[in-house]
């Protein structure tokens, strides 16, 4: 393996992962993990970190909290997943993406011990993060969680700055149990000792685990205001980036160590795009049609998406969906408007949800609906039959945007 394309080839075809295979890719044990880092020479606990978990918003968090460091002109390191394109946008430093050649001699260099002790593909990559960020002396590092929590690859971290868990949906049941109290146990599985936990959904059903963990841990708990309201401008224009913006704010004013003025937390937040190179959070592509990708793919996120359909004014709604198959697509599809058009495709991975089984869904639910054996099909189709006037959606999973952007 001497080039990148063969050390990522390698990577997709001997370590199958998570993201694109499903159930069988898991493997929810941090022993592997833990023998990994200390190999390597335990890089994650030479840097900085904030750990940011959750089921929706971690992402925009994650970058949202990156953008104003940067702007506060510290160098940043940001890992995240998955990724749309490229593997290197899982691991970027002030926006730029991690050079190929960092990843062929990291692979190269402990090629024997990943394969002797069969490493998952996200084991991998977390790896190469901490390492390379160590590498790099980043004043910071954010790392997103990949899954869960507790179990998850990124939580060999022993002593973060804080970590951040931005709200508890169900999703991903069959891992991480079937209430938002089971799932908000597992999220907390991050938290460390004598720390802080930002927390941005405290509610009845989950209170009592982030009081209960955070006396457990000695750890400071902050809670985001039920009633938070935008308190700054962002180039992430989604209505439901506001309670993102509002938890980014409360984690960056309580980092000890750093120096953040308002100025930095305006235009951090106005240059999330710009300054991190994240993408298709309710991202307008064009005008006429208006066309919005948007990366929602739980019922949670379908339903912040759906009450937003109410600020445009339009004549036909027309919506590309494909899904993955550890989602509840009936639930997500309950919440869809019964007036819209369909159009359904499934994403080009393994995971990605039949078809056929799709369409029997929305027919089950009276929906209007067209199936496409290519993702790319479907969007040129949805646009051939719009007017100037319509508005397309695009959205369901990650995976059905490789051949859209």
């Amino acid at each position: 393996m001497n080039n990148y394309g063969d050390v990522i080839n390698w990577m997709y075809s001997q370590l199958p992962f998570y993201q694109r295979q499903g159930s069988k890719a898991y493997k929810p044990n941090l022993a592997r993990m833990s023998d990994f880092v200390n190999y390597l020479g335990n890089p994650q606990n030479k840097i900085k970190i904030i750990h940011v978990g959750g089921t929706n918003g971690k992402g925009s968090t994650s970058h949202m909290i990156a953008s104003v460091l940067q702007d506060a002109n510290y160098k940043v390191g940001l890992y995240t997943s998955p990724h749309i394109k490229s593997f290197r946008e899982r691991i970027k430093i002030n926006g730029n993406k991690i050079e190929k050649k960092n990843i062929v001699e990291f692979i190269k260099s402990n090629f024997q011990y990943i394969n002797k002790n069969k490493l998952s593909f996200f084991e991998i990559t977390v790896g190469i993060a901490f390492y390379f960020f160590n590498l790099s002396k980043v004043d910071i590092a954010i790392i997103e969680v990949g899954m869960g929590g507790r179990l998850d690859a990124t939580n060999v971290i022993e002593k973060p700055l804080m970590s951040v868990i931005t709200n508890i949906s169900l999703e991903h049941t069959k891992f991480l149990g079937k209430t938002r109290k089971k799932i908000a146990v597992e999220k907390a599985g991050i938290v460390k000792k004598n720390s802080i936990l930002v927390v941005g959904q405290f509610d009845d059903e989950i209170s009592g685990v982030f009081k209960s963990i955070a006396d457990d841990k000695k750890t400071k708990l902050l809670i985001l205001d039920k009633s938070v309201k935008q308190i700054f401008k962002s180039d992430l224009i989604g209505n439901y980036q506001t309670q993102n913006i509002g938890l980014s704010y409360l984690a960056l004013k309580n980092i000890t160590g750093f120096k953040i003025s308002k100025e930095n937390l305006k235009k951090g937040f106005e240059n999330v795009r710009k300054n991190t190179g994240l993408r298709l959070r309710w991202e307008e592509q064009s005008q006429k049609p208006k066309v919005i990708f948007d990366i929602s793919h739980n019922k949670a996120g379908f339903e912040l998406a759906v009450n937003q359909f109410d600020d445009y004014k339009f004549k036909k709604l027309r919506m590309v969906l494909g899904f993955v198959k550890d989602k509840n697509i009936e639930e997500i599809v309950n919440c869809l408007p019964n007036d819209a058009e369909y159009y359904l495709c499934k994403p080009n991975v393994e995971r990605g949800f039949n078809l056929k089984k799709l369409k029997n869904i929305f027919d089950k639910f009276k929906l209007s609906n067209s199936t496409f054996k290519d993702v790319k099909l479907a969007y040129d189709c949805a646009k051939k039959n719009s007017d100037n006037d319509d508005l397309i959606y695009v959205g369901g999973s990650t995976f059905i945007f490789e051949k859209l952007i």
